[in-house]
């Protein structure tokens, strides 16, 4: 799974790598400075297909089903679900890019968890899906089987993609089977450049890790 996720990129910086790829200049640009420690229910940028690729703070929280009103926030996607009936319309037509630095994973025993930091060697981008909940965007990350590095701290990982696929990704292109299978090979490739390292263990809880603290992303000492 994905449950907190670091973004070192100011707004300017994911203007150029997300948006001016896409051929469009965008005139509202939110404000945005790199975050270390990106918990559910926090604003984080997402990345969509509006006249050419925009950039827009969402929500990290997916609207819950009306007979599952409580519980935790849904802020995955099962890459292997999103042809049900609960991801059919978001996966058709609402698909976005989710901008990382890295992820944290756990591993151990509850009461004495050991956080990773698992990254590659620049910005990456997360296959996901939005929705307006009055008004307001919310987001949800693809997730689908662990592998390589990721794999060895958990058996699920983001689905990254790699720069060339950002457009069919972003495209209108129907949300059947052959995009799901598309995603899982164009994933498989970034999965592999990622790496891991301990960090220290401020981050296991989201009171205790400031933010803008760069230091949580640094291996532990």
């Amino acid at each position: 799974m994905c449950g907190r996720f670091a973004l070192n990129a100011t707004t300017d910086e994911l203007i150029r790598e997300f948006v001016a790829q896409g051929g469009r200049p965008q005139d509202w640009r939110p404000g945005w400075e790199p975050a270390f420690s990106i918990a559910p229910t926090d604003l984080a940028p997402v990345i969509r297909a509006h006249e050419g690729r925009e950039l827009e703070l969402a929500r990290w929280d997916w609207p819950k089903p009306t007979n599952r009103p409580k519980g935790p926030p849904i802020i995955n996607a099962r890459i292997e679900k999103l042809t049900g009936a609960f991801w059919r319309t978001g996966f058709a037509r609402a698909r976005c890019l989710v901008p990382m630095t890295g992820y944290f994973e756990w591993t151990g025993e509850k009461g004495d968890k050991t956080p990773h930091y698992i990254h590659g060697t620049g910005l990456l981008a997360a296959a996901g899906m939005t929705r307006l909940v009055d008004s307001e965007p919310r987001f949800v990350v693809i997730t689908r089987e662990g592998r390589d590095a990721a794999g060895d701290v958990h058996d699920r990982m983001p689905s990254f993609l790699p720069t060339e696929t950002w457009d069919e990704w972003l495209s209108d292109a129907p949300g059947d089977p052959g995009l799901q299978q598309f995603l899982t090979d164009a994933s498989e490739h970034v999965a592999g450049t990622l790496h891991s390292r301990i960090v220290d263990r401020r981050v296991n809880s989201v009171r205790g890790a400031g933010p803008t603290d760069p230091t949580l992303i640094e291996p532990a000492g």
